[in-house]
Parts: structure tokens; sequence; C-alpha cells
């Protein structure tokens, strides 16, 4: 499996309120239904993989803009 990104406060807290939800739930029986919550917590795990590969990208890209931007910089000082 995947390994999970790194959480902000809001993704944390939603999580937890599901799982809340989801145990509540599992206290009325085993057979209640608890795929709707399941899917809520996994459309927020892969926003936050979305969300840190995103972040990944745009650093790759500020370094990138960076080391141009210092090798031209090096070049009009001659």
């Amino acid at each position: 499996m995947a390994q999970d990104p790194k959480f902000t406060a809001r993704e944390i807290t939603q999580i937890g309120w599901y799982t809340a939800r989801m145990a509540k739930r599992g206290i009325a029986g085993e057979n209640v239904h608890l795929g709707d919550l399941q899917k809520k917590v996994d459309r927020i795990i892969d926003g936050a993989r979305e969300r840190e590969a995103q972040q990944a990208a745009d650093q790759a890209a500020a370094e990138k803009a960076a080391r141009k931007a210092r090798a031209k910089n090096g070049k009009t000082r001659k």
C-alpha cells in the first residue's frame, strides 16, 4: 500500500470525525453500512496525496527557476 501523505489539521479533523461516526454506527450493529463514510475518508486521503504531489512539483519548478536565475546572474557579472 502507498505511504500516507502528511495531513493538514483540517484533514486530520475530518478523518477523526468520520472515524467517530463509523464507530458510532458500529455500536448499532455489525450489519450497518459504513461504505459512505469510508469513501469520504478515502477521498480525503486521495486529495492529500494530490496536494502533496502538486506541492512537490511546484517546489521542483521553483528550484529550477532559482537555478536558472543564478546561472543567468553569474554570466552577466563577468
